[in-house]
């Protein structure tokens, strides 16, 4: 009885450890992971956010004066 109960408590500890050993391992293939992404990333020439949003405002003021632009050629000729 003695044996067998020393036998599942070694299972139980080698479990135990194996778990660890797979969190771990878990992590650190996580960590390698984001770190291949972030260099990934880092390497291509994208734009942030806040330059995009800018960019985008500077566009649809450009419309709006273009629009404005058409109004007003187009009220000039039908004077002329």
């Amino acid at each position: 009885m003695q044996t067998r109960n020393k036998i599942m408590e070694d299972i139980s500890q080698l479990m135990t450890n194996a778990m660890g050993v797979a969190q771990g391992a878990k992590q650190e293939a996580e960590t390698a992971m984001k770190s291949l992404l972030d260099r990934w990333l880092a390497d291509r020439d994208f734009v942030t956010r806040e330059e995009f949003d800018a960019v985008r405002a500077m566009a649809q003021k450009a419309r709006e004066e273009n629009e404005a632009l058409k109004a007003r050629i187009a009220a000039l000729e039908a004077k002329g």
